[in-house]
C-alpha cells in the first residue's frame, strides 16, 4: 500500500487523538542509519547463520564466530547516527502524543535521538556479562578482548557475553513492562518489524484485544495487516517526514 494521503491523514488523526499511545520498533527503522537488518533483501541472515550468531546454543558452541560476527555489528552501531524515524518517534513522545518506544533494536538510537522512555525488550549494546560468575564488563572491554584474542573471557574463565537477548534466551525485564503499557495503551504505532518473532510479536494482538488501535507502516506485509486501522507500506523515512508535517512536529528540535 502506498503512502498515500489519506493513509498518512488518517494515521495523523489517530496519533493525535492518542493519549496513551506507544511505538513498538524493529530492524527497519535503523536500516537508514546504515545498520542492516536481518530478514530483508539485503538482511544479515542471507549471509550468516542465525543458529550460528545469535542463539545462546552457538554461543557456546562456537563462541569465536559468536564475537566476530557481533564485533563487526557492534562496530557498525557504534558509527550509526539516529535517523529522521528515530528524530520523529522522540518529538512524538516530547509532544505527549506518545508514552514511549517498546523497540527490539540494541543500538540505543532512539535514546540518542532523544526518546525517553525506551524498553529495550532485546537488551542493549552498552554492556556484557559472564555467563559463570555474572561479573559485568564495558562493551570496550570486550571489544579489545575479541580483538586481541578473538575471545572475551571473565577472569573467573567464563566467556562474556553481551546485554542482548539471543534466541533461546528470555527477554529482558522491559518486556513485562511493554505488557503493562499495553494492557492499557490507545494507540499501537509499529515501525519496521516484520513482526515474525516471538513473544514481542505477541503485543500486536493483545494491545488488540485491550482496544488498542493499530498502525503498522513497514516495508514488507506483516502477519497482522489485516488487523491494522492504517497500513503505511512504503519507506519509513518519508512516511516519517510525512506524518511529521501532518501533526504539525518539530523533528529537529527534538
Amino acid at each position: 500500500m502506498a503512502l498515500d494521503p489519506q493513509s498518512i491523514r488518517l494515521a495523523a488523526r489517530l496519533l493525535r487523538e492518542s493519549t496513551r499511545g506507544w511505538a513498538l520498533t524493529g530492524a527497519g527503522v535503523s536500516t537508514p542509519s546504515g545498520i542492516p537488518d536481518f530478514r530483508g533483501p539485503q538482511g544479515l541472515w542471507r549471509t550468516h547463520n542465525p543458529d550460528e550468531v545469535s542463539t545462546i546454543d552457538g554461543f557456546h558452541r562456537n563462541p569465536k564466530a559468536f564475537y566476530a560476527f557481533w564485533l563487526w555489528r557492534f562496530q557498525r552501531m557504534a558509527q550509526a547516527q539516529p535517523n529522521p524515524v528515530h528524530k520523529f518517534l522522540a518529538a512524538l513522545e516530547a509532544k505527549g502524543i506518545l508514552c514511549g518506544v517498546i523497540t527490539q533494536n540494541i543500538d540505543g538510537l532512539h535514546q540518542r535521538a532523544g526518546s525517553r522512555r525506551v524498553l529495550e525488550v532485546h537488551g542493549h549494546l552498552r554492556s556484557a556479562t559472564c555467563v559463570s560468575c555474572g561479573s559485568q564488563y564495558s562493551m570496550d572491554w570486550v571489544v579489545k578482548e575479541v580483538e586481541s584474542t578473538g575471545l572475551a573471557c571473565c577472569s573467573c574463565g567464563g566467556l562474556v557475553k553481551p546485554d542482548v537477548v539471543l534466541f533461546g534466551e528470555p527477554l529482558t525485564p522491559a518486556f513485562d513492562v511493554a505488557q503493562r503499557e499495553l494492557a492499557n495503551a490507545d494507540l499501537l504505532f509499529v515501525l519496521g518489524t516484520s513482526l515474525t518473532v516471538w513473544p514481542v510479536a505477541g503485543l500486536v494482538p493483545y494491545a488488540i484485544s485491550r482496544g488498542a488501535h493499530l498502525i503498522i507502516a513497514n516495508a514488507e506485509p506483516t502477519p497482522y495487516d489485516q488487523y491494522s486501522d492504517v497500513l503505511l507500506r512504503g519507506d519509513l523515512v518519508t512516511m516519517s517526514e510525512l506524518l511529521a508535517q501532518a501533526l504539525e512536529v518539530d523533528v529537529a528540535g527534538s
